[in-house]
């Protein structure tokens, strides 16, 4: 039997007002939400959870459940009908189990999965050559950022907005105490919820964030290295230059040579 192509509809949606699904209603299709502004609920016949901005909801085929928004509220929605393998898989690491599955993104992480859904809507409504190609790869990414960044619990969310804090950051020094302070934690406390959550220290944490924007950085960018260590929180280009040397072995002038292509 020749396997179906996968089937999807997205769209985002927007309320001026507060607003509720009558009843239960019940699709074929699992459906992914994401609480992109605003407050809300969900429901289904064994439960019940409020929502805030950042919420993201997987509920599987199937599952009488129902909608609510709160006030003003936006959000963005994911339907699908017939995944392939690939797909099956990611979706099965998130352990629906038959009941929703309800997760929530940082602020930043929230904006950042925004900008990733705005253009898997454009790819959605642009004529294209191989269409069901194009749909599996872009869920497989919207699924794989999903499961990078959601966090679950309140706790971890405290430690997600101090980690957004130090992307925002970058260009200033690292104080545990003022981030505990943020996260409404002792400071071993904080410590030690950040690396459960994180896998690393918060200083580590924000090493590999700057790393990460000084490449970015390097590689988009025709910014002198002085304005970019300035950027990263490294007042002077010699000690920018060293610490990118001892953690990548080349300078960053290095660097950014092997990142470029020469055409002719």
């Amino acid at each position: 039997m020749m396997e179906k192509d996968m089937q999807a509809r997205s769209f985002i949606g927007n309320a001026d007002q507060s607003w509720a699904d009558e009843g239960f209603h019940v699709h074929p299709s699992l459906e992914i939400t994401i609480l992109l502004e605003g407050s809300g609920a969900v429901e289904w016949l064994q439960g019940r959870s409020d929502l805030e901005t950042g919420h993201t909801i997987i509920v599987p085929p199937d599952l009488p459940h129902r909608f609510e928004g709160m006030g003003r509220n936006r959000f963005g929605l994911i339907q699908l009908e017939h995944c392939p393998p690939a797909v099956v898989e990611l979706l099965n690491r998130f352990r629906i189990n038959g009941e929703p599955r309800i997760f929530r993104l940082s602020r930043l992480d929230k904006e950042r999965f925004e900008a990733l859904f705005r253009e898997w809507l454009r790819l959605f409504s642009t004529p294209l050559q191989e269409t069901a190609r194009a749909y599996r790869a872009w869920i497989e990414v919207l699924l794989l950022f999903l499961l990078e960044h959601s966090q679950t619990g309140q706790q971890p969310i405290s430690i997600a907005k101090a980690a957004d804090f130090i992307r925002e950051n970058l260009d200033k020094g690292l104080q545990i105490s003022d981030l505990a302070q943020l996260a409404g934690m002792a400071e071993s406390g904080f410590r030690r919820l950040f690396e459960q959550v994180y896998h690393m220290s918060p200083k580590r944490y924000q090493q590999q964030c700057r790393m990460a924007e000084a490449k970015w950085l390097l590689n988009s960018s025709d910014k002198e290295l002085n304005e970019i260590a300035r950027q990263i929180g490294f007042e002077r280009l010699h000690s920018f230059s060293q610490w990118f040397r001892k953690l990548e072995g080349m300078s960053p002038s290095q660097w950014r040579k092997t990142q470029q292509i020469n055409f002719g």
